[in-house]
């Protein structure tokens, strides 16, 4: 795919996250790998103004070429994510309402239904509160993303990634359905959780899930 095409993807992603609700007005940001490094959504710009050229590049060192626009304030999370995770291609971070609810209760999302396996484990974890844009706030969302492809951000959003932009904003939407999900359950009692054993069948029987013949030669 060229440059070109990609910066569009980054902006369509972004515009799909806020038409759907998932990120509101200008919150949240896109990325994905380029090269040595990823293209970003850039800070403080609508995402319905905003052209290929605006899209941001970061190279995986942090340095950014003169003259463009600037990354989100959150690039040193998306930097620090593809840098721990080498399957990781596209990231999403968003400040979906009900994952901001629940990331406000740092608390992690419990095996209440059986797709909390499609985050890649048995929860979903909560990261350590930091200041947003720091790099201590990257530091506890790699953390918090140990073997998982999501997590929440503590008093803040979501993370999601995915091996393309596509893939990583399911992801996010799935976070946040299971978000509502739980939350509605709390509020009329507490929800039977699955065990480890029964999340351990799960998660290999998702290691396969919607794959079709010839998905993998």
């Amino acid at each position: 795919m060229s440059d070109m095409a990609l910066r569009q993807e980054v902006i369509d992603a972004a515009c799909a996250m806020q038409a759907s609700g998932l990120s509101p007005q200008r919150s949240g940001n896109v990325s994905v790998l380029s090269g040595e490094g990823f293209l970003i959504t850039p800070t403080g710009m609508s995402y319905e103004d905003l052209t290929p050229e605006d899209v941001a590049y970061v190279a995986m060192d942090g340095s950014q070429p003169a003259g463009q626009r600037k990354p989100s304030s959150e690039w040193h999370m998306h930097q620090a994510l593809f840098a721990a995770r080498p399957e990781a291609r596209a990231v999403v971070h968003a400040h979906s309402p009900f994952a901001v609810a629940l990331a406000c209760l740092r608390e992690d999302i419990p095996p209440f239904h059986y797709m909390i396996a499609v985050a890649g484990g048995k929860d979903i974890r909560c990261a350590d509160y930091a200041t947003f844009g720091t790099e201590a706030l990257a530091r506890n969302a790699v953390a918090a993303m140990t073997d998982r492809k999501a997590c929440l951000l503590a008093n803040h959003g979501q993370l999601a990634f995915g091996d393309n932009l596509t893939s990583a904003l399911e992801l996010a939407h799935e976070v946040e359905d299971l978000c509502a999900q739980y939350w509605r359950a709390r509020q009329v009692g507490n929800p039977v959780l699955l065990d480890d054993a029964e999340m351990e069948r799960v998660i290999a029987k998702f290691a396969g899930y919607g794959q079709q013949p010839g998905d993998n030669a």
